[in-house]
């Protein structure tokens, strides 16, 4: 059962925060342009391709240096400067009311028409959501920083209290559903009260996570079992990193054996291309990936039954993920995707249920998990 308490010495969210602090940089810088008879502008890291890279000391995918200048005076950046300030200003005053909204909300609310004219300010929510990002980019704080969250997705069930706004909660007994992870999880809004756990499950779907639950896997190997329902939302992966890094827990990524699986594992470990910038607070390059392999057909003597033939789609993405940067020079996982594509078939997870209702969780997991030498890194 859910209790409130009060933590000493956490801090509420509200406030100006540092996230607030630069904001009111951003918009100073900009003052001090207008009156020094500059054309005001901002500048933007680029979230393009060619501005990404693969640090191999950090193992993270990084943004580099590259620079895009949004000034109000170019008649093509006029626009975009002024939603970029319209929407840093909604963010600022979330902030310092203590409130938060969703990216929907933030797109309501700035959304108007421009006072004599006709011009509304976004004509869809399509124009105002990489404004978002591009704020958290050009003052390097996380959305959620900025009291602005997505939808939530994702739970996770184990010997782990953690306090969520205040509420105690035990995630052993919350019911079948577990804890539903927040899009907002800083540690001034979900701290960890006590863990007992020695690992955490990570699972691609609801369903897989539901068959853990059930059979208490969770139990049985004191662990934290978590799903993302499909690729995990930022909620989940910031999440899962806090465990590693503040409480130690290895990560554990049960998939499905075909490239989104495969791209899934990915942003978990590395992050993600198009949020690069993200990927220091996010990613876990320490995570292992545990399955499902191409090579389990065999090995786990699996029946035709559970064949996915591979399409063209799913053929382009396996070589354009073999050429990941990360992946390209580590040869077990270009012998994991050079059997995928020479067998012709995908798995999901579910095909080891074909064998037994509880061989997933009672044969193939635990045997997974035992063998280190079926890991890929």
């Amino acid at each position: 059962m859910a209790t409130r308490t009060k933590q000493p010495g956490k801090r509420s969210r509200g406030g100006n925060g540092a996230a607030g602090v630069k904001l009111e940089g951003l918009a100073k810088g900009v003052v001090q342009q207008a009156f020094a008879k500059r054309d005001p502008e901002v500048l933007v890291p680029a979230r393009l391709l060619s501005n990404v890279s693969f640090n191999e000391k950090t193992r993270h995918v990084e943004m580099g240096d590259a620079k895009q200048s949004r000034s109000l005076f170019n008649y093509g950046q006029a626009k975009r400067f002024m939603q970029t300030l319209l929407v840093g200003s909604k963010c600022k005053e979330l902030i310092e009311r203590r409130k938060t909204a969703s990216i929907r909300q933030i797109y309501y609310l700035s959304k108007h028409t421009i006072k004599g004219t006709n011009e509304k300010t976004f004509n869809d929510q399509a124009e105002s959501d990489p404004i978002i990002e591009d704020l958290e980019v050009a003052i390097d704080s996380l959305r959620e920083e900025l009291h602005v969250f997505a939808s939530n997705r994702g739970n996770l069930a184990g010997p782990i209290t953690l306090v969520d706004a205040g509420n105690t909660l035990d995630c052993a007994a919350m019911g079948s559903a577990g804890y539903a992870v927040p899009s907002i999880v800083e540690p001034d809004v979900v701290q960890f009260k006590k863990n007992s756990a020695k690992f955490v499950l990570h699972v691609e779907k609801d369903t897989v996570w539901r068959r853990f639950y059930e059979d208490r896997f969770w139990e049985k190997h004191q662990c934290i079992i978590s799903h993302g329902g499909g690729q995990p939302a930022r909620g989940m992966r910031r999440l899962l990193q806090r465990m590693h890094n503040e409480l130690k827990l290895p990560i554990f990524v049960l998939l499905d054996s075909d490239p989104w699986g495969y791209y899934i594992y990915s942003v978990i470990k590395h992050g993600s291309i198009n949020l690069a910038y993200e990927s220091r607070r996010m990613a876990i390059p320490d995570a292992k990936y545990i399955g499902v392999s191409a090579f389990d057909y065999e090995r786990c003597g699996l029946s035709d039954n559970v064949k996915i033939e591979l399409d063209a789609t799913d053929i382009k993405r396996c070589k354009q993920i073999a050429e990941y940067p990360w992946f390209a020079k580590k040869k077990e996982w270009q012998r994991e995707i050079k059997k995928l594509l020479s067998q012709g078939f995908k798995m999901e997870v579910e095909a080891m249920i074909s064998k037994d209702l509880e061989y997933l969780t009672e044969e193939y997991v635990p045997m997974k998990l035992k063998d280190k030498k079926q890991w890929l890194d």
